[in-house]
């Protein structure tokens, strides 16, 4: 699977960061893979719950911008919501580049990695919390100094994590989604 670690990769890693002589890991190999799915068992609800609250940290700073950006110009809910939509995918994206460029790889690689881990996930996100937006009574005509607002967010923010959780699970136990970023984890 993508997110197996090797003795050897945990070796390298050890001896670059403390200094120490190389030694086997497999025993921890064994105790990381298993948290983060194992085999045939699936992903666990920690792991995916680690995973969709990344993507909500980088999908909420996104819609977040996106409102006060909107809102500041007078733009209508449309395009606000378009915004937000758009800056929670770059935000999403970024915060798993910033990861995975720190492990050293090259910024295209490091794209693809984002685009593969997050996109899905991003997704059933931006479809849970604008829906809840948009069904939330007063949501979509409330302002941002309207408790409402910040309000009807806070719980659009909670129904998307419900709603991811158990896709990232699904996909972290197939090797998708946040697994392929895992790799990249030390």
């Amino acid at each position: 699977m993508a997110y197996e670690h090797t003795a050897h990769d945990h070796a390298a890693h050890d001896q670059a960061a403390h200094g120490q002589a190389a030694h086997d890991h497999t025993a921890h190999d064994h105790a990381a893979h298993a948290h983060h799915g194992g085999s045939g068992g699936g992903a666990g609800w920690r792991t995916a719950a680690q995973a969709t609250l990344h993507c909500l940290t980088g999908c909420a700073i996104g819609e977040v911008l996106g409102m006060l950006i909107g809102t500041a110009l007078g733009w209508d809910n449309v395009r606000t919501m378009l915004l937000a939509i758009v800056l929670a995918f770059v935000f999403g994206y970024s915060l798993t580049m910033r990861g995975v460029l720190r492990a050293g790889l090259d910024p295209r690689s490091a794209l693809r990695v984002a685009l593969a881990a997050d996109t899905v996930s991003i997704i059933f996100m931006e479809l849970a919390d604008n829906g809840t937006i948009l069904v939330f009574p007063g949501a979509m005509d409330a302002t941002l100094a309207d408790a409402l607002f910040w309000v009807s967010l806070a719980l659009s923010f909670v129904v998307a994590f419900a709603v991811t959780t158990p896709v990232n699970k699904w996909l972290i136990g197939r090797g998708k989604g946040h697994a392929v970023v895992h790799q990249y984890h030390h």
